[in-house]
């Protein structure tokens, strides 16, 4: 079982200020601030509703067993580091040699690799597998949807009913996992 993950926050957005004022048409620096915001809150929306991270970030999350590992509930990663406890009580981090990192897709699970089994660790303790996820360089049909999805928390700044099925969500259809 997997616990909810603790993530460091991402250290830029994927839509720069720039780049939503362009798309907003916006040539005053008033609602810097509020652009910005909106920009962050359209990121989160987005990895929400995708179950990805869209901008590369470190997340730290614990499982209870090596089984767990058959699904990662994070994606994409570019790399990831196990630690656990052994029978002896010691803390213990597995080489990276010693595992692989599997990406089918946005489906992710980390294996031992060839000739290796999975070590034996503490009853009760948990494994902890510190990951850093996101894309390297964000697609443009994420992006996209990131500026609509700005645009119109922009324009419309009150509550709005959802309309069903939208260019936000065509755009993110192939980008979002199924867990």
């Amino acid at each position: 079982m997997w616990y909810p993950p603790k993530v460091t926050a991402r250290t830029s957005e994927p839509v720069s200020l720039v780049e939503a004022k362009r798309h907003l048409n916006v040539f005053h620096e008033d609602d810097d601030t509020l652009i910005e915001a909106i920009v962050a809150s359209a990121v989160d929306h987005v990895e929400k509703y995708t179950a990805t991270a869209v901008a590369m970030q470190t997340i730290e999350a614990k499982c209870d067993s090596f089984a767990d590992f058959a699904h990662v509930p994070a994606a994409p990663l570019t790399s990831v580091a196990i630690a656990y406890v052994d029978t002896d009580g010691a803390s213990q981090t597995i080489a990276s040699a010693d595992y692989e990192l599997r990406a089918d897709g946005l489906q992710v699970s980390i294996m031992p690799a060839y000739g290796k089994q999975w070590p034996a660790k503490r009853l009760g303790s948990r494994i902890i597998v510190t990951a850093q996820a996101g894309y390297e360089e964000t697609s443009p049909a994420i992006k996209h949807a990131i500026l609509l999805w700005v645009a119109d928390a922009y324009e419309r700044r009150e509550n709005s009913a959802d309309e069903g099925f939208s260019a936000f969500d065509a755009l993110l259809c192939n980008f979002r996992r199924n867990l």
